[in-house]
């Protein structure tokens, strides 16, 4: 952790920023967390170490996190936005639209056959994510057994 939290800052300083005693605290509880969070629960959860630092502080730092590549900004159709760590392998999410939760899962066929339709199509992809919304086990009707198309 301290070796990825050092790169970056040493990244910031080539690029001329400076040094911020908030920022690193903010840095090390995100990568720390290892969830997909919210300005306002991070906020929470950093205040629990530093008081002092605001929810400015912590967008400003997740939207630099994000333009430098270590963070991804996704959408679960809540109307907010949420961080995730940029540095895990990819994968894709389940998010269910009752209760909200996001299941995080990976699966090579479903990364080879997006492959191949871009390679079908001449595309040449940038990024990709994969959002799949609908009811948890928990949340969806018992027995039914169908499928929404």
């Amino acid at each position: 952790m301290e070796k990825i939290l050092k790169r970056i800052e040493g990244e910031i300083l080539a690029a001329g920023g400076k040094r911020s005693r908030s920022r690193a605290v903010v840095m090390e509880r995100f990568f720390r967390g290892r969830e997909h969070v919210t300005v306002e629960e991070l906020t929470r959860t950093v205040r629990e170490i530093s008081p002092g630092i605001g929810a400015v502080t912590v967008y400003r730092t997740l939207k630099l996190l994000s333009r430098m590549g270590y963070a991804n900004e996704v959408d679960f159709g809540e109307g907010m936005r949420r961080y995730e760590s940029s540095l895990s392998s990819h994968h894709d999410h389940l998010v269910c639209t009752v209760c909200g939760m996001v299941i995080e899962f990976e699966n090579p066929e479903i990364e080879k056959l997006q492959d191949m339709v871009t390679r079908r199509h001449g595309f040449h992809p940038s990024a990709h994510r994969l959002e799949i919304f609908g009811r948890c086990r928990k949340c969806a009707p018992s027995g039914d057994g169908k499928r929404a198309g």
